[in-house]
């Protein structure tokens, strides 16, 4: 009997077996273990993004959700209460948040590399993308340098379910509550001291009279750091392991940084680490032969999207050259994610970076150890050999 368990650390390490036969197979699959549906192929994940009013979020995104947080942020709101909060949250972020920002994310990856300059091996993670991740963000909310090391690791935390429990364990919740307190914190002090950053923008930014609510701040700058600290750090991880793999691939990079760009879009497709997050419906669905009910959650596998034969030819293949229009890397419809123009900046440049001061590496290990997560997919360390 096929099993889909987005717990087990076999899904962790590999999921697009799983992922084919749930495509080919079971295409709208009732999980046992993650007590929800599974929808794999892309045209049902991009009809679900598109169906706010069927498919909600109100009641949380992440496959595993954090208490308080549905309802407070963009992603766990549906129109016209989203709408509100995208518009004036975007307001503030594409306003601080991109602007300027090629010369900073330049600076911070090529301070990690001459930290790592003559090493024959080095880990990808903590040397390099974390590195870079945390920098630019502690820049953009101007956060005290001095907490660099907990803020990121509780963000990682954040992120990761046990295993064994098969939900959010004791020191999950409480890296939330850590990093929520401590956004309260921030926000309050930006409140009395008002300064040139991302946090003084979302207080201040107004859009049609409208403001953010206090506790909106909150979990928008909660969200913030976890997603720029964790899901930054693990795409940026996710693309070097991709050129790694394809050394074809990373020579036309090195030779040709133009390139970059395409690669980067091609690397969201080929293997995103935003793996897969949920909605809730509001009314049944009958779909593939079977009838989902309102009240139940439903899983959509934006990795697996991304894999369809039935959209992208020879979905297996890293293809540089692919251009793939509409995939899911950065999700999709309302709540297509807001940090897109930020992520792909900050990626290009950090890739330019790193293929200028390392063109040749491969990895040493076979087999990586891989960070436990029902929502985020990404190696806990990539160890590099350089030449």
């Amino acid at each position: 009997m096929f099993r889909f368990d987005p717990y087990s650390p076999a899904v962790d390490a590999d999921p697009f077996p799983f992922y084919k036969t749930l495509r080919d197979e079971h295409p709208c699959f009732w999980s046992e273990e993650a007590n929800m549906w599974v929808l794999s192929r892309y045209d049902d994940i991009v009809t679900a993004l598109n169906d706010w009013e069927t498919y909600s979020s109100a009641k949380g995104n992440l496959m595993d959700e954090m208490p308080n947080r549905a309802g407070n942020t963009l992603g766990t709101t549906d129109p016209p209460r989203h709408d509100r909060l995208r518009s004036i949250v975007q307001f503030a972020f594409t306003k601080k948040a991109v602007e300027g920002l090629t010369e900073p994310v330049r600076a911070s990856a090529n301070r990690a590399l001459d930290a790592v300059q003559g090493e024959r091996t080095f880990d990808f993670v903590s040397d390099v993308s974390s590195k870079v991740t945390v920098d630019v963000l502690f820049g953009l909310f101007n956060l005290p340098r001095e907490n660099e090391r907990m803020v990121r690791d509780k963000a990682v935390l954040m992120v990761q379910s046990d295993p064994r429990t098969r939900q959010k364990g004791p020191e999950h919740l409480a890296a939330f509550q850590w990093m929520s307190e401590y956004a309260k914190e921030l926000v309050e002090l930006r409140k009395r001291e008002p300064g040139d950053d991302l946090i003084t923008a979302l207080i201040q930014a107004e859009v049609a009279g409208e403001k953010l609510a206090d506790r909106e701040v909150q979990m928008t700058i909660t969200t913030l750091i976890m997603a720029g600290i964790e899901s930054l750090s693990g795409f940026l991880a996710m693309f070097a392991l991709n050129l790694a793999d394809h050394a074809d691939a990373r020579r036309r990079l090195a030779a040709n940084p133009a390139l970059i760009p395409d690669a980067i879009e091609e690397s969201l497709r080929f293997n995103t680490s935003a793996q897969r997050f949920r909605r809730c419906l509001q009314k049944d669905v009958a779909l593939h032969g079977q009838t989902m009910r309102a009240g139940d959650f439903v899983c959509l596998a934006y990795g697996s999207g991304n894999r369809d034969e039935r959209r992208f030819a020879n979905a297996h293949l890293y293809d540089i050259d692919r251009k793939p229009k509409g995939h899911l890397g950065f999700g999709g419809g309302v709540h297509a994610c807001l940090g897109t123009a930020f992520a792909r900046l900050a990626a290009r440049v950090a890739c330019e970076e790193f293929l200028k001061r390392v063109p040749e590496f491969v990895r040493v290990q076979d087999q990586l150890p891989w960070m436990p997560s029902t929502t985020f997919r990404s190696p806990t360390r990539l160890e590099l050999a350089v030449g």
